[in-house]
């Protein structure tokens, strides 16, 4: 009986920390401020231009792009860049964030926090852990390879290659 009271306390944890990196800290930095560039922006609306790969759902003043390594727009064409949960997911980080500050002169970038475990270890979706217990970045925080997420994501996971 302690075992499953302690695995329940345990996914709950797990869905309370997730709802509050995902949800609630996400959130406060969108929301501080309309975003001139909402790269990767999923289904999220940053206040001005959304840009991603993928058209997820209807958003406003929104373009699909081919590649995020090479940004379609002049050296610090955009004050402000927003990358919200989507470092985690290329396949290079430092040459994203690179093309990022090309394009922006002030870049935020949101990660999963290692407080967040079903995100910062979502070996289905993501490649890296970044080694931090921040949410929101001005720089790229130190990340490492996380392990075994390549072989479980071309068995089961995330087809999208960023």
């Amino acid at each position: 009986m302690v075992g499953i009271i302690s695995f329940l306390i345990f996914i709950g944890h797990m869905f309370v920390t997730n709802y509050i990196s995902y949800h609630i800290m996400k959130n406060r930095v969108i929301n501080r401020r309309d975003w001139d560039l909402n790269i990767c922006s999923g289904k999220t609306d940053g206040g001005a231009l959304n840009v991603d790969i993928i058209k997820h759902t209807e958003l406003p003043n929104f373009k699909k792009i081919k590649n995020i390594y090479n940004l379609p727009y002049p050296d610090n064409h955009f004050e402000y860049v927003l990358s919200s949960h989507t470092i985690e997911h290329v396949q290079d980080p430092l040459k994203f964030y690179n093309e990022l500050r090309r394009v922006g002169k002030n870049v935020k970038i949101i990660v999963p926090p290692l407080w967040d475990l079903s995100a910062a270890f979502n070996i289905l979706e993501h490649k890296w852990i970044f080694l931090t217990f921040k949410t929101e970045h001005s720089t790229v925080p130190t990340f490492i390879k996380l392990p075994f997420a390549r072989i479980f994501q071309e068995k089961f996971g995330q087809k999208i290659k960023a």
